[in-house]
């Protein structure tokens, strides 16, 4: 939360290098990185939201929180929150509950209908955006707020990308999707749907763009030989959740085999289970504490009575019944054949090994350079061909809707700075406020609040939302909950205990100074001051 100290009294004089030659250190107020924000691969100023979301001012909240993420009702249903790991709060009794603050802003700003601020001017450029996933709409939602105009080409029949074709809904209701994509869209931007670019340099020249985002999300299952019987079901579970999305729902059978152990297993076996199936069964070739899923995705699985089999692989898939193999992990931790065999009955079996991008619109276009499957991009996320740029699930990064989230922003950025004949550059970042900077015996202990959860009987026979929100009492504790490490949020403790009154207060939302002609620089302040706004520094003279 960047606020400027003021250097100057009323009077006019500086004290921005008094020195006192009876001091050997003195006080200086700072502003440190909150490690929340430091952590958000959104780049959300999450400490500046809570900060206003504790006051009960939600809709300055959200506008702030929006400033950075789009979709905040979103991503508090689907985002791993890292910020969360990173939170100081956990060294005193939990984390914050940042993600859950976000839910309720996002779901505060849809029931009260909150819009964006359309642009003040228009720039008069225009931007392409490929692919309307959560990278791709991010990114046009800072373009159009920058005044470009924005088109953004779908290949598929709905706005989303693996926000509605990869996550079931019971992680992420639809009517949330389509009400926050309807809010980006309502600023101007064009969505051409069921509109695939075959090449994207043609695109762009056809279309007189000046730029080009490429926003393709990981559609493609991979696959794997597994020796199969003619009438094996075998499906990719990409399909499998692509398919929930339709009136017909996929006929998996009562006993299903998922084979994979990312969160997309997870997501597609709880989906087997609220189809019919009286097993699901997921089939992985490590142990659990090796499973790419997170822990909390595995946790929820088994609750609703899916079945885990570590350390086995699949040999063989007949028609009804497949052969599996068990595995043991080697020095390395690498799964090694035993020759051990077993039986296993399925009615079918879906394969969540990862997904690829369709590559094939740059195919053609020189300069670009592709990678283990990704789009290589500098710095500035342009792609080695002027004016294109790239993000998301075609880059290398982790493939979370977050990380996609700050992809579009970040991109936005150097897309408008190269339009404008500039080279953008992030603002420099204070120290990280870590734990031990702070002073917390000011803090009481205030366990974090926990969501509700749909009771297990609905979550295994229905699709509706699994983990619900915080209402505006436990949200506006939750938010409470929040240090403010490393910015001064004017508690008056430096003011109040300072010995020698060499503590200014400026008045509310200013914060304070120090008059050196008094102060001895006997560091009470600091020692004081509960989120470690205040450092003391060498005397100079």
């Amino acid at each position: 939360m960047d606020h400027p100290f003021a250097i100057t009294l009323d009077t006019g004089t500086s004290l921005a290098n008094r020195t006192g030659s009876w001091r050997n250190s003195r006080p200086e107020y700072v502003d440190r990185l909150p490690p929340c924000n430091h952590a958000c691969p959104a780049g959300e100023n999450i400490q500046a939201w809570l900060f206003d979301a504790e006051s009960g001012k939600y809709e300055a909240a959200w506008r702030t929180l929006t400033q950075d993420n789009p979709m905040p009702a979103v991503m508090g249903r689907v985002c791993y929150h890292p910020c969360e790991g990173a939170c100081n709060r956990a060294e005193l009794d939990e984390a914050v509950g940042i993600n859950s603050v976000e839910r309720f802003l996002g779901d505060y700003a849809l029931k009260q209908g909150f819009a964006f601020v359309q642009p003040e001017q228009e720039t008069g450029k225009k931007v392409l955006v490929i692919g309307a996933g959560p990278s791709g709409l991010s990114a046009a939602y800072h373009l159009r707020r920058m005044g470009h105009a924005v088109t953004i080409y779908e290949a598929g029949p709905m706005a989303g990308g693996m926000m509605r074709f990869g996550i079931p809904k019971y992680r992420l209701p639809r009517e949330v999707l389509d009400a926050e994509i309807k809010r980006i869209l309502d600023l101007g931007i064009e969505l051409h749907l069921n509109r695939k670019v075959d090449d994207v340099r043609e695109t762009k020249e056809a279309g007189g763009f000046d730029a080009v985002f490429l926003a393709v999300g990981a559609h493609i299952a991979k696959r794997a030989y597994i020796p199969a019987g003619g009438a094996a079901r075998v499906l990719d579970a990409v399909a499998v959740l692509r398919s929930m999305e339709g009136e017909e729902k996929p006929l998996l059978g009562r006993r299903v085999v998922v084979y994979g152990g990312g969160n997309t297993a997870m997501d597609v076996a709880r989906t087997a289970k609220r189809l019919g199936a009286e097993e699901a069964i997921v089939v992985y070739r490590r142990t659990r504490n090796r499973m790419p899923a997170r822990d909390f995705e595995i946790e929820e699985a088994i609750e609703e009575g899916v079945l885990m089999k570590w350390l086995s692989t699949i040999k063989h898939v007949g028609e009804s019944a497949i052969t599996v193999e068990k595995m043991v992990l080697d020095e390395k931790g690498f799964p090694q054949p035993t020759g051990e065999l077993e039986t296993l009955e399925a009615d079918s079996v879906i394969l969540a090994l990862g997904q690829d991008v369709d590559l094939s619109l740059i195919e053609n276009v020189s300069g670009i350079e592709v990678k283990d499957g990704v789009v290589q991009v500098g710095g500035n996320m342009m792609t080695g061909f002027a004016g294109v740029f790239a993000g998301g699930d075609m880059v290398p990064s982790e493939r979370t809707v977050t990380v996609a989230i700050g992809h579009g922003k970040k991109a936005a950025r150097h897309i408008d700075g190269w339009l404008r004949g500039e080279n953008y550059a992030a603002a420099s970042k204070h120290e990280i406020a870590s734990f031990d900077k702070l002073n917390t015996w000011y803090y009481e202990d205030a366990p974090k609040t926990v969501r509700p959860m749909l009771s297990i009987v609905r979550r295994r026979s229905t699709f509706d939302e699994v983990q619900g929100g915080l209402d505006e009492t436990n949200a506006l504790y939750e938010a409470r909950r929040c240090l403010s490490c490393g910015n001064c949020f004017e508690c008056d403790n430096c003011y109040g205990m300072c010995p020698d009154n060499a503590v200014i207060k400026l008045g509310a939302g200013m914060r304070f100074i120090f008059n050196l002609d008094y102060c001895k620089g006997c560091g009470v302040c600091a020692a004081e001051c509960p989120c470690g706004a205040i450092k003391m520094v060498p005397e100079t003279i």
